[in-house]
């Protein structure tokens, strides 16, 4: 194959993975503390960390029972599906995200949450692109004060 052949080929190649749909990111929550995420789909795996309740994860593959997941660090792993729950939990993951009264800039800072805080989605959003304010979205902190943050300061949407 000619170097020109060769850079069709992979122009083309890249142009089809271009034209498929994007899946959006599933995440799950811990549904109860501890949860232990294995290194292998087995309770008889090798443990690597032990999450609390409510912690938001991204799911990578379900499989038998198992689902693989990936944490706000990029740690992956495999938890057992029955420690799983379908409830959204959100992580900051900046070292202060400004929650605002609206989904604005210019809005006044509802509250602020510091990073590792675990915030409640308050609006239903299967994605990042499917929340009413785009770049943002309706949270609820556990004292019950609700606002917006900005998608890119948060993990699990």
């Amino acid at each position: 194959m000619t170097r020109r052949a060769a850079a069709i080929a992979i122009a083309a190649v890249g142009a089809a993975a271009l034209a498929l749909p994007l899946r959006a990111a599933d995440f799950r929550s811990t549904a109860e503390a501890p949860t232990v995420l294995y290194d292998a789909p087995s309770a008889k795996a090798r443990p690597q960390f032990v999450f609390g309740r409510d912690v938001p994860l991204e799911v990578l593959v379900a499989v038998e029972g198992w689902t693989k997941v990936r944490d706000v660090a990029g740690t992956i792993g495999w938890i057992a599906n029955k420690s799983l729950s379908e409830r959204r939990a959100l992580q900051v993951r900046v070292p202060s995200a400004d929650v605002r009264a609206t989904p604005d800039e210019s809005a006044p800072v509802a509250f602020r949450a510091a990073e590792n805080v675990l915030l409640e989605l308050a609006e239903p959003a299967a994605s990042a692109g499917s929340t009413s304010a785009p770049g943002w979205v309706r949270v609820k902190h556990r004292d019950g004060a609700v606002g917006y943050v900005r998608i890119s300061q948060i993990f699990g949407i």
